[in-house]
């Protein structure tokens, strides 16, 4: 797995890192695979989640669109696939992902999967947001970046 990209923004990224041994994206050829990501502040090294379900969603879509661009991509608008998983999955969350969609892929509609589970990774996480984007012109770019 050397030839392939981590990428771990700081804050709850390299925390999360530490604490758990795992990584907020990876680059596999052409496409960032983006862990799932909840309802955090992307720069605070704890993990406080706004309690209301929407602003939990708002939130969870920012820290994704964060997630992207730290690891080299554009954000939202290079997303074809969404996989979310909600505690509980009811129609306010729906909802909320819907509202979301629109505002940060007004162009475009992914394929989406949306799961209700028990619990999620965190006490408070009400949502997880895992997506796969699109992102040739940057893979080009890391591939010529020398690793350090």
């Amino acid at each position: 797995m050397a030839d392939l990209q981590y990428y771990n923004y700081p804050g709850v990224g390299t925390t999360n890192q530490k604490l758990y041994s795992y990584s907020q994206a990876v680059r596999v050829g052409d496409t960032i695979h983006c862990a799932g990501q909840g309802g955090w502040q992307p720069d605070r090294e704890d993990q406080v989640f706004p309690t209301e379900i929407n602003q939990q969603i708002d939130q969870a879509f920012k820290t994704v669109d964060h997630n992207l661009k730290h690891a080299g991509g554009k954000g939202w608008s290079q997303v074809f696939r969404v996989n979310s998983y909600h505690v509980p999955l009811n129609n306010e969350a729906i909802a909320a992902m819907v509202r979301n969609f629109k505002k940060w892929m007004p162009d475009h509609q992914p394929i989406w999967t949306c799961v209700g589970v028990p619990r999620l990774g965190e006490d408070d996480m009400r949502v997880e947001i895992e997506v796969q984007a699109y992102d040739p012109e940057g893979a080009k770019t890391a591939r010529e970046t020398p690793k350090v």
